[in-house]
């Protein structure tokens, strides 16, 4: 029985796995990244040169203004948008994996909003934490609303269903919404979480960068270190189960990941939704059911995409800032509409 789980598994994977698409995501997706990353630092309020660019990074001189801009301001701000790119498109790929759920996505299954929740309780009681305690903070929140959801989308008859899941995320991030606002207005935070309500990336600073590298950069790792369970679960608990798989195992440590990257990119940009719905589904239709291509994949794609949302916010509206939530969202709801709409599950 489990070889022939096996083959059965294996022969599903090859025919709906392409791995030269993959690699050619990779290459040339990685010289995009390079290429978009001095974009988006060359253009804003004030456009500056390639050469500006080139020389903030390699040589930089401190007396000089615009490189001044470059170093602090904007390489950090366009690095931390290309990590919480990555870090939502990976959570949104492993949750789908793990579920076998189209619809699942951090923002629509409430880990945002209990990150939120986490960080304006935070700012109202602890004013004067610093930022490493806030990704603390945003963990335990989004952990608090993993635990909500799927334990309110169970109590119901036939299980946990994708559509009850949805559900039970919508309720959550509503509730915890409510509960964020109410907590804003009366220690009078508001102004302090508008920043991540919005979302932007306009306030990462170097010291974020310092601690979020190496947090995303792990997270991302484990998370292909476990992209065959994910793979087998994909195809159907059972299938993993007959192929010897610790689904349990893997579950726990795929939601921890999730927690990680979901938590961690919520404490830069704020509960932006939909990125980890769409670059999953757009990787998976280009590389196959192979998790081990679309986690990279994935990564590589929702950098570019917040790269180049973030770029289209400050230039969109000078010299306001369109928040990037809004501009994902006008793609992300169409989207999420014709995912519920769809009968047929191609996960």
């Amino acid at each position: 029985m489990a070889k022939e789980n096996t083959t059965l598994a294996t022969d599903k994977t090859k025919m709906r796995s392409r791995p030269l698409a993959a690699t050619l995501i990779l290459t040339v997706g990685v010289v995009l990244l390079g290429v978009s990353v001095m974009i988006a630092i060359s253009f804003g309020a004030a456009d500056i040169t390639f050469n500006d660019v080139w020389r903030a990074v390699f040589s930089f001189d401190a007396s000089s203004h615009e490189q001044q801009v470059i170093r602090e301001l904007r390489l950090p701000r366009v690095l931390g948008a290309l990590l919480v790119g990555a870090s939502f498109a990976v959570a949104g790929a492993i949750m789908q994996g793990m579920t076998r759920n189209p619809l699942a996505d951090s923002g629509l299954l409430g880990l945002n909003a209990g990150a939120v929740l986490a960080m304006a309780v935070c700012f109202a009681f602890f004013p004067n934490t610093s930022y490493g305690m806030l990704i603390v903070f945003s963990f335990l929140g989004a952990a608090v609303s993993v635990a909500l959801v799927f334990g309110i989308g169970s109590m119901a008859k036939g299980g946990l269903t994708p559509l009850r899941l949805v559900l039970a995320g919508a309720a959550v991030s509503a509730l915890f919404g409510a509960l964020s606002e109410g907590i804003a207005l009366y220690f009078r935070i508001g102004q302090d979480l508008a920043f991540w309500y919005a979302g932007g990336v306009s306030g990462t600073r170097w010291s974020h960068l310092a601690i979020l590298v190496p947090v995303v950069v792990l997270a991302i790792g484990g998370a292909i270190t476990i992209s065959r369970s994910i793979t087998l679960l994909s195809l159907g608990e059972d299938i993993a189960t007959g192929l010897g798989q610790k689904t349990k195992h893997i579950k726990l440590f795929g939601t921890l990941i999730v927690l990680v990257l979901a938590g961690s990119a919520v404490s830069v940009i704020g509960p932006v939704g939909f990125v980890g719905l769409i670059i999953p589904h757009l990787t998976r239709y280009i590389v196959g059911v192979d998790y081990r291509f679309i986690i990279p994949c994935s990564a590589v794609l929702g950098a570019l995409l917040l790269i180049w949302a973030d770029l289209i916010a400050r230039t969109i509206n000078p010299p306001y800032e369109t928040p990037i939530g809004a501009l994902i969202a006008l793609i992300g709801v169409p989207f999420f509409l014709y995912l519920a709409r769809k009968e047929r599950r191609t996960l």
